[in-house]
């Protein structure tokens, strides 16, 4: 087997270390535990989160459907403070509905667009204009930022529960140190002279 050292030794290096304190060894614990939950929990709450977010972008892909409009006022080209012209405007539109209702409502169009212009837009299940569902590719992209920030806010609230645990220990590590001054020093009585 040779001189190496056993494996628990490797692990936890001060195990034998006369110096440890029954606090030493619960600190080592909490952390344990705190980096475990964030590396479990971390990844349970990202997996979960993107999964909910593809379920609600699957949905609105399913319930919104475009809609051919027509402007109902002349859309003047919007330009920026840097003189670029900007992409869309608010402008009111009209459309038909599935059923053959006629609907008047504010959309966001392109802008330098003549009244009496067919454009399109976005309806949801109420025909309510809402905004363009993202594409299968957008949706994967915004659903993994999500579960990445969840995941994140999550490790952050496991990391901060560990140091004011850490903290709390420290602090009680302290006071008893403290106390244990408090009897001894007074029996060091040194002397100069």
């Amino acid at each position: 087997m040779g001189g190496g050292r056993p494996a628990t030794k490797r692990l936890w290096r001060w195990r034998d270390n006369p110096l440890r304190r029954r606090d030493d060894i619960l600190e080592a614990w909490i952390m344990l535990a705190v980096w475990a939950v964030i590396a479990v929990g971390g990844t349970v709450i990202g997996l979960v989160t993107a999964h909910a977010a593809d379920e609600v972008f699957a949905r609105q892909r399913a319930e919104r459907h475009s809609v051919r409009a027509v402007l109902l006022d002349d859309v003047p080209r919007n330009v920026t403070g840097d003189g670029a012209a900007g992409d869309r405007v608010t402008a009111r539109v009209r459309w038909t509905g599935p059923d053959g209702s006629t609907h008047t409502d504010e959309a966001l169009v392109e802008s330098g667009l003549k009244a009496g212009t067919r454009t399109v837009i976005w309806t949801d299940g109420r025909d309510e204009i809402t905004a363009e569902p993202l594409t299968p590719m957008e949706a994967s992209i915004e659903a993994g930022a999500l579960a990445t920030v969840a995941a994140l806010a999550f490790a952050g609230i496991a990391f901060g529960a560990g140091a004011l645990a850490r903290w709390r220990l420290d602090r009680r590590r302290i006071d008893q140190w403290g106390t244990d001054w408090d009897l001894v020093g007074p029996r060091w009585g040194h002397r100069t002279g």
